[in-house]
C-alpha cells in the first residue's frame, strides 16, 4: 500500500518507470513520458511523492550521501521519505525517484516504498564482487565477439567456441555466439565459421562426430587363439584377392578339383559371444571407411594376427561346395581348417583370369551368376570411385569393372546362400540379409534406366527369418565373409562354431536381439561413410576450381537436369534450357562448391 494516495501532479512508479499522475478517478491517468499515457487502476501504481512533479523530465540524476546513510541505517527498516532525506538532504519527487533507484537496484537496500531494508555489510561485499566478476565476463565476452567480428580467435577463446562447434556437430541446437553475430543457428553454418577462424581446417571432416562414431580403434586385450582340432586344407593354394592398400583381408579362394572352397578367418575363434571383444563390435557394428583411414570394428591387432594372409598359416573357416550345370550349390562342406593364403589385387590376377585356377573358377561363377539374373537379380552398372586421402592428396580413382572382382563377388554370395541355406537345414539361427522387389523390374538400358530402377529398391534388411534378397535374385542369404569388418557376420560365425563345436548356439531371440542392437548403429556407419565421401570429393573439386569434365544426363524434369558425373561419381542437377535426351553427355565445368553445405554448382560448356 503507498504512503499517499494519488494526486494530481504526483510522482508514481508503474512496473519499474516514473509516472506522473495528471487525473484521478476511477481510474488514474499517468503520463509515462515521450507523449506516452495510461489509464490504470489504483492497484497498479505506487505513490512514491505526493507532489507537485510538474514534468518526468525534472527527475535527473543525483549525486549524495548513500554510503554514510547506508552506515546510518544497518540494521534497521525504513521507508522512502526518510531514505532519499538521509541520502540527499531533502524529500522532493526527484530525490524520491534518486533514491528509489538505489533501492531499486537491491544493493545496499531492497523492499517496498513502505518497508525498505537495509542490506548487511556482508550482503553488499559478496553482492559487489559478484557484480564486478559480471562485469569483468561481459567485458571479455565483447572482447571475444569483436575478435570473432574482425574474423580471429585467440587460444583463451577455445573454451567458448566448443558451443559453436556443439552445434556444428548437430549435438546442440542453439548457440549464443551465432545468434549474437546475426546468423542462423544451423550446423551448416556453424561449420562455415568455424572454418573460417580456423577453429576446424578447411578439410576437418565433422560428419563422424554428428553421427556420433568412435574414430579411434578399440584398445581391448586379445585372448589367446586356442589349439583346436582343424583340417588341413594348406595343400590347396588359397588366393586372397582385395583392391590396392587393402591390410584386413578376410576371405580367400581355393579350388580342389571342380570342388570351390572359400575360406574366411576365423574371428570367432578369438571372440566369443558376450565377451567383452563381441559387445564392443556389437557397439560399433562394423568398420568405419573413410578417405581418411579405417576405424576398426575390433583391435586392429586381431586383424594381424587372424587376417587371411597376414600370417604363413590362418586359421579359417571354410565352406566348400560344387556348382551343378544350372548354377545351384550342391555337396556343402562346413569346417574349421588351416589355410596358407597368398595376397593378390584384383587388378594383378585380372590379367591372370585365363590361367589356373581363375581360368577354371570364373566359369562356376558364371553359372551361379546366370542363375542369379534369370532370378531377377538386379544390373546395376553406374560409376563407383575409391576415395582416399594420401599424405595429403585426395585421390580419386574409378572402381574398374574387372573379370577378378566380379569373380570375388560372385563367390563371396556363393558362400552367402549356401551358409544360409545350409542353417536353415539345420534349424540354425543366423542374421539373414532380406530384400523385397521393387514394384517394377528392371529394365535394360543405360545409366538412366539403371538410375531409375535404383531410386525404386528398397532399402535391405537384417532379420532371423530366411526369405528373398530381391536385389541378389537369391531365396535366402546370409552375410557370411565379413566378421573383420561386420558384426552380423561375426554372429553367423559364432553359430556356425558352436554347431559344429556341439555347443549350444545362441536362440533365435538372443540373434534378433543382436540384429536390432546394430541397427541404429549401421546406419549411422553408412551414412558417416557416404557423407564423409561427398565431404572429400567436395573438397577435391575445391581445390581445382578450374575442373571440367563429363556428366550422364539420367534424369530430365522442366528445365532441369540431373547428371551423373563418371569421373567423381557424382551426382548433380543443373539448370538447362533445352530437353536432353536421357544418357546424353555434357560437358561442364564447375561453378562453385559450398562444402559446409555439401553441394558444388556446375555450368554448361558450350
Amino acid at each position: 500500500m503507498s504512503l499517499y494516495k494519488p494526486a494530481t501532479g504526483s510522482l508514481a512508479l508503474y512496473k519499474i518507470r516514473p509516472a506522473r499522475v495528471t487525473g484521478v478517478g476511477e481510474k488514474i491517468e499517468i503520463d509515462l513520458g515521450g507523449g506516452k499515457t495510461k489509464r490504470v487502476r489504483p492497484k497498479d501504481i505506487a505513490i512514491l511523492h505526493p507532489g507537485p512533479l510538474d514534468r518526468l523530465a525534472d527527475l535527473a540524476p543525483l549525486q549524495g550521501e548513500l554510503d554514510e546513510a547506508w552506515q546510518l541505517l544497518a540494521g534497521e527498516t525504513t521507508h522512502l521519505e526518510e531514505l532519499a532525506s538521509l541520502i540527499y538532504g531533502d524529500f522532493t519527487p526527484a530525490t524520491a525517484w534518486a533514491a528509489w533507484e538505489r533501492v531499486s537496484e537491491g544493493l545496499y537496500f531492497e523492499g517496498s516504498p513502505e518497508r525498505i531494508t537495509v542490506r548487511s555489510a556482508t550482503q553488499v561485499e559478496t553482492d559487489i564482487r559478484e557484480r564486478e566478476r559480471k562485469a569483468a565476463e561481459a567485458e571479455a565476452w565483447d572482447a571475444f565477439m569483436a575478435r570473432l567480428g574482425q574474423g580471429r580467435f585467440e587460444d583463451e577463446d577455445r573454451q567458448r567456441l566448443q558451443e559453436v562447434e556443439q552445434l556444428a556437430l548437430e549435438r546442440s541446437e542453439s548457440s549464443r555466439i551465432l545468434q549474437q553475430l546475426g546468423h542462423k543457428e544451423t550446423a551448416v553454418n556453424a561449420h562455415r565459421m568455424l572454418v573460417k577462424l580456423g577453429y576446424w581446417g578447411e578439410r576437418h571432416n565433422p560428419y563422424p562426430g554428428r553421427q556420433g562414431v568412435s574414430c579411434e580403434d578399440p584398445g581391448l586385450i586379445l585372448p589367446a587363439l586356442e589349439e583346436e582340432e582343424r583340417v588341413d586344407l594348406t595343400h590347396l593354394p588359397a588366393y586372397a584377392i582385395d583392391d590396392e592398400g587393402s591390410d584386413d583381408p578376410d576371405d580367400a579362394l581355393s579350388l580342389d578339383g571342380d570342388r570351390l572352397w572359400v575360406h574366411v578367418a576365423d574371428v570367432a575363434a578369438v571372440v566369443a559371444p558376450d565377451s567383452e571383444l563381441d559387445l564392443e563390435a556389437r557397439v560399433r557394428a562394423a568398420n568405419l571407411y573413410l578417405p581418411e583411414g579405417v576405424v576398426h570394428m575390433l583391435p586392429p591387432q586381431l586383424t594381424e594376427q587372424l587376417a587371411l594372409g597376414r600370417q604363413p598359416v590362418s586359421p579359417a573357416l571354410s565352406i566348400g561346395f560344387r556348382v551343378d550345370e544350372a548354377g545351384e550349390l550342391t555337396e556343402l562342406q562346413v569346417c574349421r581348417s588351416r589355410v596358407r593364403v597368398s595376397r593378390h589385387t584384383y587388378e594383378a590376377v585380372d590379367r591372370q583370369m585365363e590361367e589356373a585356377p581363375f581360368d577354371r573358377i570364373k566359369p562356376l561363377v558364371e553359372r551361379f551368376r546366370a542363375r542369379r539374373l534369370a532370378a531377377g537379380a538386379s544390373q546395376i552398372d553406374l560409376p563407383e570411385v575409391g576415395i582416399k586421402v594420401l599424405d595429403g592428396k585426395i585421390v580419386i580413382r574409378p572402381l574398374r569393372r574387372l573379370d577378378s572382382r566380379r569373380m570375388v563377388t560372385e563367390a563371396m554370395l556363393m558362400a552367402g546362400e549356401a551358409i544360409a541355406r545350409y542353417a536353415d537345414e539345420q534349424g540354425l539361427s543366423v542374421p539373414y540379409a532380406v530384400q523385397p522387389a521393387p514394384e517394377n523390374p528392371q529394365n535394360p538400358g543405360g545409366p538412366s534406366a539403371m538410375y531409375a530402377y535404383r531410386r525404386q529398391m528398397k532399402p535391405s534388411r537384417s532379420t532371423v527369418e530366411p526369405a528373398p534378397h530381391a536385389g541378389l535374385g537369391l531365396a535366402c542369404y546370409s552375410r557370411t565373409t565379413s566378421p573383420l569388418r561386420r558384426y552380423l557376420d561375426l554372429v553367423t560365425h559364432q553359430q556356425l562354431r558352436a554347431l559344429l563345436s556341439g555347443r549350444e548356439p545362441l536362440s533365435s531371440e538372443q540373434v534378433g536381439q543382436r540384429v536390432a542392437a546394430v541397427e541404429d548403429a549401421t546406419r549411422s556407419i553408412r551414412r558417416t561413410e557416404r557423407l564423409s565421401n561427398l565431404h572429400w570429393k567436395l573438397l577435391y573439386l575445391k581445390e581445382r576450381p578450374q575442373w571440367q569434365g563429363e556428366g550422364v544426363v539420367v534424369e530430365m524434369k522442366e528445365n532441369r537436369a540431373t547428371l551423373l558425373i563418371p569421373e567423381l561419381a557424382l551426382e548433380t542437377r543443373i539448370r538447362v534450357r533445352d530437353d536432353y535426351p536421357l544418357d546424353s553427355r555434357l560437358r561442364i565445368a564447375l561453378r562453385e562448391v559450398d562444402v559446409a553445405d555439401q553441394v558444388a554448382w556446375f555450368r554448361l560448356l558450350d
